[in-house]
């Protein structure tokens, strides 16, 4: 079938960008994002810079990406801007020295933001796709992110199409859009397998500059087989939701669970996975990773919502070679329906994300190491915290060897108020924070999820501030973080 489009090579397409162009990057983490444009491109900015003239662009994705995004632009100085999420180890230092200006946004807003221009003009949208018609309809790959509002404000749209991705993908994203406001109704998803959209994004031909063919797989790396105190956060989380189901504060048939992506996360599905006391559940998430698809085909994960197929290459191949098994039983939607507010309320969906550090009155950060050098990014972490049915999050109760608690007396930077975290939960235990006061979260916290060498100075800090709601000391909260500058260990932090 013959296309009414023009085939480029990836040069071709990346020297269509200009200087000062803003670009949406069809991305969320590294699953169906652009490569072989991406990598002309970084080699189009050295080249530029090499004869002396200027070459930044705005980077605007779905949500993370992959190398030949992210680490080859950040290697080339290619990025003005950067916005809602990265996880790169080369972008990261380009932010952090201050040659990439990155600001963090919530996930489910980006979208609207785009439509409404207060990230300015969109010049180009990219978008890999695996399947594209002769009226301008595409067939995503392994995530839908923010393409569809990047397909439609963008003056030009080049297309990547991937063979590394089967046209049977066709029928696995349900593509929706919301009204904007004041027209907005309700977004119909009542059940995580409700489809409300259509298979494809629709773009008018005239609008698409070109099409790049590639056969480059996603660049997303094994996950580690979970350590011991990744196994015992996952047991902790699993016997904390069964006793919760027992209680009878859960619903008998459980809820649907957002997770996010790594090894802890992984830990945690897993636990739950063999959990007895746990029934087969479902998924209203951002990522489906390879422990979902794993139970998935054991039973114990009925249905799977999210944005991207996050699986590694060997998982990968698995999903594309029994895509009738997972039809069924998995739905990619835009990240704006996915992390959308109303609907994970309306779900009841239970959060579990993880945390840098959590402080003692459950104040969590998510995305800064010792309060100023940028991490990742909130992500939709923000967005399932605040609307969860019961928001948890997770994580190893030190750092470097034992040198940091990531319990503390005040997070070096809040990115969720104790207002919207219903427990903690580390390899030492759980603190359920529903109903507490500040001084019982702080018991709680430090009794039950504080590593036992940080316990005593924490409970110094408490007892050092005899009066007010929230026993906080200015001049001691950060005790802690500054011993670690100083000396490289939290470990003798002067706490009274």
């Amino acid at each position: 079938m013959s296309l009414p489009f023009p085939k480029l090579t990836a040069a071709e397409a990346a020297a269509l960008i200009k200087h000062g162009d803003v670009l949406g990057i069809n991305a969320f983490t590294a699953a169906g994002t652009s490569k072989a444009i991406t990598r002309a491109l970084a080699a189009h900015a050295k080249d530029e810079h090499a004869a002396g003239r200027p070459f930044k662009v705005g980077v605007i994705t779905g949500a993370s990406t992959g190398p030949s995004l992210d680490g080859e632009m950040a290697k080339a100085d290619a990025v003005s801007f950067r916005t809602p999420f990265q996880s790169d180890a080369d972008m990261r230092r380009a932010i952090n020295d201050g040659k990439v200006n990155f600001f963090d946004m919530h996930l489910s807003a980006l979208p609207q933001a785009l439509r409404y221009g207060h990230l300015g003009k969109l010049n180009w949208a990219i978008v890999e796709a695996c399947d594209i018609a002769p009226d301008g309809s595409i067939t995503l790959t392994s995530s839908v992110g923010a393409a569809p509002t990047m397909c439609r404000v963008a003056d030009k749209v080049l297309i990547e199409l991937s063979a590394a991705h089967p046209k049977a993908l066709h029928g696995f994203h349900d593509i929706y859009e919301p009204a904007d406001p004041p027209y907005r109704r309700e977004i119909p998803i009542y059940k995580c397998s409700d489809r409300i959209g259509s298979p494809v994004i629709k773009i008018p031909p005239s609008k698409i500059a070109g099409i790049v063919e590639s056969n480059i797989g996603d660049e997303i790396s094994g996950f580690s087989a979970p350590g011991e105190e990744a196994k015992r956060i996952g047991e902790n989380v699993a016997n904390f939701l069964a006793a919760e189901l027992r209680r009878g504060t859960l619903p008998k048939g459980f809820l649907p669970l957002q997770s996010g992506v790594g090894d802890t996360a992984n830990a945690v599905l897993g636990a739950m996975g063999v959990h007895p006391d746990i029934p087969a559940f479902e998924m209203y998430s951002e990522v489906l990773q390879d422990s979902v698809f794993t139970l998935m085909q054991s039973g114990k994960i009925r249905f799977g919502s999210s944005v991207a197929l996050t699986a590694s290459a060997p998982m990968r191949k698995i999903i594309y070679d029994n895509l009738e098994f997972f039809r069924s039983r998995v739905v990619l939607r835009p990240q704006e329906i996915t992390n959308h507010p109303e609907v994970i309320r309306r779900l009841g969906v239970i959060s579990i994300n993880t945390a840098i550090e959590a402080d003692i009155f459950g104040n969590i950060n998510s995305t800064h190491v010792m309060g100023k050098d940028l991490m990742n990014g909130i992500g939709g972490s923000g967005d399932f915290t605040r609307n969860a049915f019961l928001s948890i999050f997770t994580c190893p109760s030190t750092a470097k060897g034992g040198k940091i608690s990531t319990i503390v007396p005040l997070v070096s930077h809040m990115d969720h108020s104790e207002h919207s975290v219903g427990a903690v939960i580390t390899e030492q235990g759980v603190a359920d924070l529903r109903g507490t006061a500040p001084n019982e979260r702080a018991r709680k916290i430090i009794e039950n999820c504080a590593h036992p060498d940080f316990r005593e100075p924490l409970l110094r800090y408490c007892n050092a501030t005899k009066k007010g709601h929230t026993p906080q000391s200015l001049g001691r909260a950060f005790a802690f973080h500054q011993r670690f500058l100083e000396t490289g260990d939290m470990h003798g932090a002067t706490m009274d």
